[in-house]
């Protein structure tokens, strides 16, 4: 059984599952039944981030136009560009082992791709979730679904993996912004043009 998480809870991740080194972090969502124009590009994106809570540079940051670190340890597994269909929408593979010593937090975000154009915002979707899977045998370990209401938000920073006394740790964030993925590029450190 997954544990289910509620906004602001933190819970162990490494630490009552021994040998867990794989993960995959699957993000989902539904689109509200109603038809804006255009089609709902929702993009998930990693931030590997330090101390300061921010990235070192600009390849720490994980998205549809960067889909692999350089350590290897954070994998994009592709964009999914209309979020049709069951189970995950999109998924980034993490190798615990293999993230860099200065990457003490990881943080998951979920933005709209041209949400100001598109006039669109999250208050337009449903049902969104993120989802820790063990992929050595495919159970799931952590759920938390978003029951907010996010009415204006662009961008929303839905969870945060993250190192504590030698153990990875998860944290629901369910935090949203406004401006989209150039308001979270600020906030995590990485230039935007």
């Amino acid at each position: 059984m997954p544990i289910n998480l509620s906004k602001g809870q933190k819970v162990d991740l490494t630490k009552g599952n021994p040998g867990l080194t794989k993960i995959m972090v699957g993000l989902g969502w539904d689109v509200n039944a109603f038809d804006s124009g255009a089609d709902f590009d929702l993009d998930a994106s990693a931030f590997l981030v330090g101390e300061n809570g921010r990235c070192l540079t600009e390849k720490d940051f994980i998205f549809y136009g960067n889909l692999e670190h350089t350590s290897g340890a954070v994998k994009h597994m592709g964009d999914n560009l209309t979020g049709e269909g069951e189970g995950d929408d999109e998924e980034i593979a993490v190798d615990l082992k293999a993230v860099p010593s200065h990457v003490s937090k990881i943080a998951f975000t979920v933005t709209i791709y041209d949400a100001d154009v598109r006039r669109q915002n999250f208050g337009q979707i449903s049902n969104a979730y993120i989802r820790i899977v063990n992929e050595a045998n495919g159970q799931e370990i952590i759920r938390y679904d978003l029951s907010e209401d996010f009415s204006i938000e662009t961008a929303i920073v839905v969870g945060e993996l993250y190192r504590y006394n030698g153990e990875w740790k998860f944290n629901a964030i369910g935090s949203g912004f406004q401006g989209g993925l150039a308001a979270l590029c600020g906030h995590y450190g990485i230039e935007v043009a």
